[in-house]
C-alpha cells in the first residue's frame, strides 16, 4: 500500500506540474518552445529528487517499477500507453500522463520504443562458470626460420701436398792480361752455371718425400794449356731423394738415396791423362736411418740431419782403366761395401742479403772413410745479381794419397754474376 500511495503522490506532483506548464504554455500564446522545455527539465529534476529519496529506495529493493522509470528518460513513445489508456483498469495515471504529453505536445518525443529496443544491450546470465579446458605441453624449442639462399656454386679444390723450390745461377768471369805486364800472367775466360730444383712432398700427417737435383758445371780457357782449348773447374750431377714416416714432431724414419756423377771428361793443364769422366765414376749411396728436423734461431737457421747406422755404398766406374785412380779394384768396374752413414744439409740466412748453405757428409765402412763439407756464402744483391763463394774441402782414405796433402782434397772459387730463387713453399 505504501508503494502505491507513493507512486500516486509521485503522479499526482508531475501531473500537476505537467498541467500547469502546458495549461500556461496554451493561454500564453507568446510563450516560446524553448522555455517550455526549459521549465519540464526543472520539473523533471524536482520529481527524480523526491522520488529517489531513501524511502523509496528502500521500498524499490522489493519491487521494481519499471513504467515508473519512463517518467525520468528522454521522451520517448510507447505502443502499451497508447493501449493501457482504453483499457478498464483504474489506476492507469502514468500512462495517461504520457498520452496526455503525445495529444497536447508531440513535438517534446524525440525517440520511440523501437529505437530503445534496437540501442539496448543484451544482458546474459551465467549460472555456472565458464571453464576453460586447457591443454598443457612440454616446452620446445621455436622452430627456426630459414633464411632463403640463392644457390651458391662452390668449387672444391683437392689439396695439393707438393710444393716446388729453384735456385739458378750464372757467373762468366774474364780476365785480360798483356804479354808485357810486369808481373806476368795469362789472359783467360771462365764461367759457371749451376742449378738446384727440388720436388717436396709433405702431407703434414706423417708421410714427407724429399727430391733435390744439383746441377753444376763450369769452363775455364787458357793460352798456356796447349793441349785442351778448355777445362772443367766444376762438375756435378747429384740427386738426392729421402722418403720419411713420422715418428716425433721432429724426427722421422728415413730412407734415403744419394747418387752423383759428372757430366763430362776432366784434364788437368798440359796433361793428358784422363782423370775422370761421365759415369767414370757414379757413387750410390742407400741408407736407413733417421732424420731430424731443424728450425731454429727464430726460423733463420733450417734443415735437417740424417743419422743411417746401416748404409750400402756402392762406386761404379764406366772405363776400367780408372778403376784404380777412383778407390775401385783393379780390373773391376764396381765396388760394394756397407758401413754407416750421416749428411748434415742447412740453411742459415746470417742477414736478409747474406745465406750460408752448408752440407756435411760422412761415410765409413770401417775401412775406409769419406767427408765432405760443401759451403757455399750467397749474397745477393738484387733480385738477379748476386755472388757466390765456395768452399770444399775433402777427405778420401780410399785412394792413393798425395804427396803434399795426403787425404785432403780442397776446392774454392768466387764468382759474380745472375742469380734467381724460385719457390712455392706454403
Amino acid at each position: 500500500m505504501l508503494r502505491r500511495s507513493l507512486l500516486a503522490l509521485s503522479a499526482l506532483i508531475v501531473s500537476s506540474t505537467m498541467s500547469a506548464q502546458i495549461n500556461s504554455g496554451i493561454q500564453s500564446q507568446s510563450t516560446s518552445e524553448n522555455d517550455f522545455v526549459k521549465s519540464y527539465s526543472d520539473s523533471m529534476v524536482v520529481a527524480k529528487e523526491k522520488i529517489y529519496s531513501s524511502d523509496f529506495k528502500v521500498a524499490n529493493k522489493k519491487k521494481s517499477s519499471l513504467k515508473s522509470t519512463r517518467l525520468f528518460l528522454p521522451l520517448t513513445y510507447y505502443k502499451d500507453v497508447v493501449h493501457n489508456s482504453f483499457s478498464l483498469d483504474s489506476y492507469n495515471s502514468n500512462p495517461n500522463l504520457l498520452t496526455r504529453i503525445y495529444l497536447e505536445s508531440p513535438s517534446l518525443v524525440k525517440n520511440t520504443e523501437k529505437d530503445l529496443i534496437e540501442q539496448q544491450a543484451t544482458l546474459v546470465e551465467v549460472e555456472e562458470p565458464i571453464l576453460h579446458q586447457v591443454e598443457i605441453v612440454d616446452k620446445v624449442a621455436p622452430i627456426p626460420v630459414e633464411a632463403n639462399a640463392a644457390p651458391v656454386e662452390v668449387m672444391v679444390l683437392k689439396p695439393n701436398f707438393w710444393s716446388y723450390k729453384g735456385d739458378f745461377a750464372l757467373q762468366v768471369l774474364q780476365n785480360y792480361v798483356s804479354g808485357n805486364w810486369y808481373k806476368g800472367g795469362e789472359s783467360n775466360y771462365s764461367a759457371l752455371a749451376s742449378a738446384l730444383m727440388e720436388a717436396n712432398y709433405n702431407n703434414k700427417q706423417k708421410v714427407k718425400w724429399e727430391n733435390r737435383l744439383e746441377l753444376k758445371f763450369g769452363m775455364q780457357s787458357s793460352k798456356s794449356d796447349s793441349l785442351h782449348s778448355y777445362k772443367t773447374t766444376e762438375d756435378l750431377i747429384r740427386l738426392t731423394s729421402k722418403l720419411g714416416l713420422q715418428a716425433t714432431k721432429k724426427w722421422y724414419y728415413t730412407v734415403q738415396l744419394v747418387g752423383y756423377t759428372q757430366f763430362t771428361h776432366s784434364y788437368r793443364s798440359n796433361d793428358p791423362v784422363l782423370y775422370a769422366d761421365f759415369l767414370a765414376p757414379l757413387n750410390l749411396n742407400l741408407s736407413v736411418g733417421m732424420d731430424y728436423s731443424v728450425d731454429w734461431l727464430n726460423h733463420k737457421l733450417k734443415g735437417n740431419i740424417h743419422l743411417a747406422p746401416l748404409a750400402y755404398n756402392m762406386k761404379y766406374t764406366r772405363l776400367v782403366n780408372l778403376a784404380g785412380r777412383l778407390g775401385i779394384d783393379e780390373g773391376k768396374h764396381t765396388k760394394h761395401d756397407i758401413g754407416s752413414e750421416f749428411t748434415v744439409d742447412l740453411e742459415w740466412k746470417l742477414m736478409d742479403a747474406l745465406t750460408w748453405k752448408t752440407r756435411l757428409y760422412g761415410y765409413t765402412a770401417y775401412k775406409r772413410a769419406e767427408l765432405e763439407w760443401e759451403n757455399t756464402f750467397i749474397l745477393q744483391f738484387n733480385k738477379y745479381i748476386g755472388a757466390q763463394l765456395f768452399i770444399y774441402p775433402r777427405f778420401d782414405d780410399g785412394v792413393t794419397p798425395d804427396g803434399h796433402h795426403g787425404y785432403w782434397q780442397l776446392k774454392e772459387f768466387a764468382s759474380i754474376g745472375f742469380r734467381l730463387a724460385l719457390s712455392t713453399d706454403k
